[in-house]
């Protein structure tokens, strides 16, 4: 049987995988959708940070801080700091376009970033798993 940690964790990189695939997607898209792809990047790098610190035993709010989840994730893997700048420029994502305002969305060279930055950190964070655990994402 199944161990219910391993399961929940393969849980949050498969959602956070599909987040980084859905923001793809929308960055393709002929309309503009660039608002949205972003905010999937954010949401992916929360979900890989959260399946670490599940798989850590660490407790996490539930916030869309990706500092302040990098920084708990730090506490167990100092690795994890080389990470900080992408989760400065991704934590802003999860609200900056989702409403009206002065700048509706950003620009495609900052989708592409979003992109790059996500994939690295869900790929950072999913070769920290035994492949038991990951290995199926």
């Amino acid at each position: 049987m199944d161990d219910p940690k391993h399961t929940e964790i393969r849980q949050w990189l498969v959602k956070a995988r599909h987040d980084v695939e859905s923001a793809k997607v929308l960055a393709a898209h002929p309309h503009s959708l660039r608002d949205t792809a972003v905010y999937h990047c954010q949401q992916a790098a929360e979900k890989a940070l959260k399946a670490y610190l599940t798989w850590a035993d660490s407790p996490f709010q539930k916030i869309h801080d990706l500092t302040t989840l990098l920084a708990q994730c730090s506490r167990h893997d100092a690795a994890f700091s080389q990470h900080q700048d992408a989760c400065e420029i991704l934590t802003p994502y999860a609200t900056l376009f989702r409403y009206p305002g002065e700048v509706m969305e950003p620009d495609a060279s900052d989708v592409a970033e979003a992109i790059q930055l996500t994939t690295q950190i869900l790929d950072f964070v999913e070769a920290r798993f035994p492949s038991d655990v990951a290995g199926s994402v």
